[in-house]
Parts: C-alpha cells; sequence; structure tokens
C-alpha cells in the first residue's frame, strides 16, 4: 500500500513539472513551480514594430546621398574591352581575370565563350554558373568589374588635351571641357557641337550648345548630362561662318 501511495505521488508531481507553459526551479531540495516567463532578450511585436520605424525614418547621410547623385547609372551594364575579375571558389583553375573582346564575349576554360557585353556581372555570373553545372559540383561563381574600359567620351577641337576621356561617373558638357583642360584661346565656344549614338536612324543624333548660353544666360538645358560615345567637337572661330561674311 505505501509503494502505491509512493507511485500515485510521483506521477502527480511528474504531471505538474511537465505541464506545458510552465516552468520550475530547484532550491533545498523543494520544487517551485511557476509560470514560464518570456526571455529578456526576445523582442516583443511592439519593440518589432518600433525598430521597423526607426528604421525607415533613419535617412541616408547626405554624403552618401551625393555619392548616389554622380553615379552614371543604378546597375553597371558590361561592355567591350571592360576587365573582369572572374573567381570560381575553390577552383583557382578556373577563376582568371580576362578582357572583354570586341565581339562581346569572353573566354574561360571549360565552357569556352560566352557573352558578356549586355550584361550585369550579377547576370554573368549567374549564366556561368549554370554551364559550370555540367562538369564542376555546386560551383559558385562571382564576377567584379576590375577595369572600366568601355564608358567613354570623346572631346575634338579648340581645347587644351583633346582625345578620348573614360566616363566613370555623371559628367556634364561643361565638365568634359574641363577634363580637356578648357578652350583655345581660338575656340567658338558658342558653337559646340555634340553628336550621341542613337537606337533610331540613322544613328547618330545632332547636338548643339553654346557656353555663354549655359553660364550666362539661362540656357542650362544646353549643358547635357555625357552618355557613352559622345563626341564633343569644339570648332575654331576660323571654321565658322557667320550670316552676312
Amino acid at each position: 500500500m505505501v509503494m502505491v501511495r509512493a507511485l500515485f505521488v510521483l506521477m502527480g508531481l511528474l504531471s505538474v513539472i511537465l505541464a506545458p507553459g510552465l516552468g520550475y526551479s530547484e532550491s533545498d531540495s523543494m520544487i517551485v513551480v511557476s509560470p514560464a516567463k518570456t526571455p529578456p532578450d526576445a523582442p516583443s511585436s511592439a519593440s518589432n514594430e518600433k525598430a521597423a520605424q526607426i528604421s525607415k525614418d533613419v535617412s541616408v547621410p547626405p554624403q552618401v546621398m551625393e555619392k548616389l547623385s554622380n553615379a552614371v547609372s543604378t546597375e553597371y551594364i558590361i561592355g567591350a574591352e571592360d576587365m573582369l575579375d572572374i573567381t570560381v571558389w575553390r577552383n583557382p583553375d578556373l577563376s582568371k581575370v580576362v578582357q572583354v573582346r570586341p565581339d562581346g564575349r569572353v573566354s574561360l576554360p571549360i565552357i569556352r565563350d560566352i557573352v558578356a557585353v549586355g550584361k550585369t556581372p550579377t547576370q554573368l555570373a549567374e549564366e556561368m554558373t549554370i554551364k559550370l553545372k555540367e562538369y564542376v559540383q555546386n560551383p559558385v561563381v562571382a564576377v567584379s568589374l576590375k577595369e572600366v574600359n568601355s564608358s567613354n567620351f570623346f572631346v575634338l577641337g579648340e581645347v587644351k588635351n583633346s582625345g578620348k576621356f573614360p566616363l566613370k561617373s555623371k559628367t556634364t558638357l561643361l565638365q568634359s571641357i574641363t577634363i580637356a583642360g578648357g578652350f583655345n584661346p581660338t575656340a567658338a565656344r558658342n558653337q559646340m557641337v555634340i553628336f550621341r549614338f542613337t537606337e533610331s536612324a540613322p544613328g547618330i543624333k545632332r547636338l548643339t550648345a553654346s557656353y555663354d548660353e549655359i553660364v550666362l544666360r539661362s540656357g542650362i538645358n544646353e549643358n547635357f548630362e555625357l552618355k557613352s560615345g559622345d563626341t564633343i567637337v569644339v570648332p575654331s572661330e576660323a571654321m565658322v561662318v557667320f550670316p552676312g561674311r
């Protein structure tokens, strides 16, 4: 009989200890049952909402916005002559630095030629990953831009240093003249011509701009933001034919 009573007591204690939603602590051989508490580190729903609101209200620092506003595009598109650093994780033999050929392709071991022009580095990495799956188990490919060579503009004519210049950030017409060293004394600065490639026929658009209109008057719209491939021509005063002369 004593053993039966002890068995019932033990079963009762176990049912209390294992009851859902309850915790226990031991002290001086006594079992003290108390409701389970939420850990102090666990964030409540109210605190989550507050944190989300704070992160939403945090503004981007001005210096970051300035850098973003100077970006040519939101996502870089690979062009001919760009240098790419292609890394295949744990496969040094497949990792290499390559230059995009004039035909828009790059060559890699195993997968050979693959078109790179017109794609972002992420898109190219994803395509390479798919092709490598036929030969490598679980390949991880990363493509980074090592050197920008495809985005350029040209300045010709009456400037200090005519030639080809890289377009690595937002650049306006006046800034391009500064990059080229400024006007020569004989420059017809109010007769500048910009040739720009377009997708529609005939393929090249002709724009004109006047330095005096931009700087001294309200011709700020003539201070074009350059695009890759733009050619700025600054003629000499001797080349310009004025009406009546």
